[in-house]
């Protein structure tokens, strides 16, 4: 069970690694054109951890239909990390958002996806689809924290980051459940698929800073040049601390 405590010192650690991007310029969003992309892999160095077994202890009869494994570290078979979150970090202009609206689901007493990407003024949909009691606990610093019972019959709660952070989910219903909120100026932001994969596209031409960063695993940060209409590739690697 994770403590109060512990939640409190990864919502500050979160808070510093973005807390700079809060501050920067206004993001000036239009058309892009003959953008390039960038697009390679996170892996874990080494040899990874194995994933811990979640015990159920409430609902089980909807929370406990499949087996419940820990979520802050996932490395598939070939070192792939799953949920790390790849974005640009100093990118003042580029393209606008293809929706301004996310959804955030509570199924199987799971936050589904783990990690959540949302414009920053956009609008969150949290769903509620095991009908039983949940309730969402957001753990912030730029915005204001969230703290609400989601009954069976609220089907859906609708909430708006204003700022760009990383927040940390929770539900004061399930002590297991926990999960991300990444609030972002712009859409140049990505979350590594179950091969470690991601792909950042119509990127403007130039020259970037790219943050990489994983709950457990912390930050990381590398400089990348975009030309017109190519891919670049990006390869990282993040080891245990």
């Amino acid at each position: 069970m994770v403590t109060t405590r512990e939640i409190a010192t990864v919502v500050v650690t979160a808070s510093l690694i973005f807390g700079a991007a809060a501050l920067a310029q206004a993001y000036d969003a239009g058309e892009v054109k003959d953008g390039g992309t960038i697009s390679g892999t996170v892996k874990f160095a080494g040899t990874p951890p194995a994933r811990k077994t979640i015990e159920v202890t409430k609902d089980k009869d909807v929370c406990a239909k499949e087996k419940h494994l820990s979520l802050d570290l996932v490395v598939g078979p070939d070192k792939g990390i799953e949920n790390a979150v790849v974005r640009l970090v100093d990118v003042k202009k580029g393209k606008k958002w293809a929706s301004t609206k996310a959804e955030l689901d509570q199924k199987g007493c799971v936050y589904r996806p783990h990690v959540t990407v949302v414009p920053a003024g956009g609008e969150l949909n949290i769903l509620n689809s095991d009908g039983i009691l949940h309730n969402i606990h957001t753990y912030s610093k730029a915005n204001p924290s969230i703290n609400k019972a989601q009954p069976k019959f609220k089907k859906v709660l609708t909430e708006k980051f204003s700022k760009p952070e990383v927040i940390k989910v929770t539900c004061d219903a399930h002590a297991w459940m926990g999960g991300w909120i990444v609030a972002s100026e712009h859409p140049y932001v990505a979350v590594t698929d179950a091969k470690g994969a991601f792909s950042l596209k119509d990127v403007p031409a130039g020259t970037y800073k790219v943050e990489i960063w994983q709950e457990t695993l912390g930050k990381s940060e590398k400089t990348v040049t975009v030309k017109a209409r190519e891919e670049t590739k990006l390869n990282v690697e993040l080891a245990k601390k």
